[in-house]
């Protein structure tokens, strides 16, 4: 099949972010519901032991193209609903087959950067997230795993490989569903497309990171200045979700 990448000017990458928020804010509920539904499922998946967590981890492929679906049919002004995760398993069985593939690769993937990252840090992040969520008293045991140098190796090898993982898989789904490719077609021309497009990515990047950062920075100004900071961590909630849903209309 014949490869052929659109060269998009480094300006769009901050237009990809600013036209995610403008389709998200025509269908608000529909897309927040996807993305909540995604959450429901996945937290049940958890619930069996090992099989759960790798049927979540090779469902993240799908959740990206369901959204890719959501948002054209919400340029079409056709319903978004989160039955949509599950529309492309209902095609060709050739495209199904590799799609499958590709999340069960994906999976893989995901489990040998976790393996290498516990590896890196000692367990040292495991044993944060632990902590955290027994809150104050556990400080003392936090400060200590927060002090461990292997923590911040883990870290940054942890996102630093999750960001590579991210490239070839980026346009990947869409170009197996869509565009009838192979796995491994698929996985290299969404890398070369990253790649060719570095520019508009790199913006696209930097616009979400000032998108989080202002809305921080306003949220605890305003909360500050009417002596509520405390609903900083409540309003955390859903601003993340509709942040998360429309990050995923930006695909």
């Amino acid at each position: 099949m014949a490869l052929s990448i659109r060269q998009a000017a480094p300006s769009e990458g901050v237009q990809w972010t600013r036209d995610a928020f403008r389709l998200f804010l025509r269908r608000p509920l529909p897309f927040t519901a996807m993305f909540v539904a995604f959450l429901l499922v996945a937290l049940v998946a958890t619930l069996v032991p090992v099989v759960g967590g790798v049927v979540m981890l090779m469902s993240l492929p799908l959740l990206s193209l369901g959204f890719m679906l959501g948002s054209r049919a919400a340029q079409n002004d056709l319903p978004v609903h989160p039955g949509l995760f599950i529309e492309p398993l209902r095609g060709e069985r050739t495209r199904r087959n590799a799609l499958l593939t590709l999340c069960t690769a994906y999976a893989l993937c995901t489990v040998l950067i976790m393996t290498i990252s516990e590896w890196v840090d000692g367990g040292a992040f495991d044993r944060l997230q632990v902590l955290m969520a027994k809150g104050d008293e556990a400080r003392v045991e936090m400060e200590a795993v927060l002090n461990d140098p292997r923590l911040m190796s883990g870290l940054v090898t942890r996102f630093g490989l999750a960001a590579l993982l991210s490239v070839p898989f980026w346009h990947a789904p869409a170009l197996v569903y869509w565009q009838g490719q192979g796995v491994g077609q698929a996985l290299f021309s969404s890398t070369l497309a990253v790649w060719r497009n570095k520019g508009a990515f790199f913006l696209y990047l930097m616009a979400w990171a000032a998108v989080v950062f202002a809305f921080g920075l306003l949220t605890a100004l305003l909360l500050g200045l009417l002596g509520m900071p405390q609903l900083a961590s409540v309003l955390g909630v859903p601003a993340g979700l509709v942040f998360s849903a429309v990050f995923y209309v930006s695909l």
